[in-house]
């Protein structure tokens, strides 16, 4: 009997989607809306995404127009892009606001390149994670009676082969965004 790693592959897929998510948020001196994903506000007393009280579009590569469907909003969305300590220079008017994202200095796209870093260790450490889990499944089901000897040692290459392609697939996408961030 072979082991079945659907588990293991939902589980690295959603470590993946999870680790896209937060690179997504890290930016490259290029404005786009998604930057804004994180940031919240108070409206109508629950937390909401700027982005689900607001349109937000890129005016030119450094600059991103946030227009409130409702106009009393304008104020808390400014103080919590401000709030949100992202280094962006924010500025309202009676329509909307704009975000204005600086030029990169060296030592601010080096500050970002540790936080991809970081999210990449987070990232690896879950997928260790996940291969412990399914390791110690495999043990189990081969003191049980469930799979031979030599099942659980090719399961366990095979858990090896896919736990490698998973830590690839996400070093890459830590290299892209870091290539991003340093050009």
């Amino acid at each position: 009997m072979s082991y079945d790693f659907s588990v293991f592959k939902n589980k690295t897929t959603e470590i993946e989607d999870w680790l896209k998510k937060e690179l997504s948020s890290i930016h490259t001196g290029r404005a786009t809306p998604v930057l804004l994903d994180n940031v919240t506000v108070d409206s109508y007393g629950t937390k909401s995404a700027v982005s689900h009280v607001a349109s937000i579009t890129a005016e030119d590569a450094r600059t991103l127009r946030v227009v409130p469907w409702d106009k009393a909003h304008i104020k808390t969305i400014e103080k919590a892009i401000n709030d949100a300590d992202m280094g962006l220079s924010v500025s309202a008017d009676d329509k909307g606001i704009r975000v204005f994202f600086p030029e990169l200095t060296t030592e601010r796209r080096q500050n970002f390149v540790k936080v991809v870093k970081d999210k990449l260790e987070e990232s690896r450490v879950s997928i260790r994670g996940v291969r412990e889990d399914s390791w110690e499944d495999i043990q189990e089901k081969e003191k049980e009676g469930e799979m031979s000897e030599d099942d659980k040692f090719r399961a366990k290459d095979e858990l090896q082969k896919l736990t490698d392609e998973a830590n690839n697939t996400l070093i890459v996408l830590a290299e892209k965004k870091e290539s991003d961030i340093m050009s």
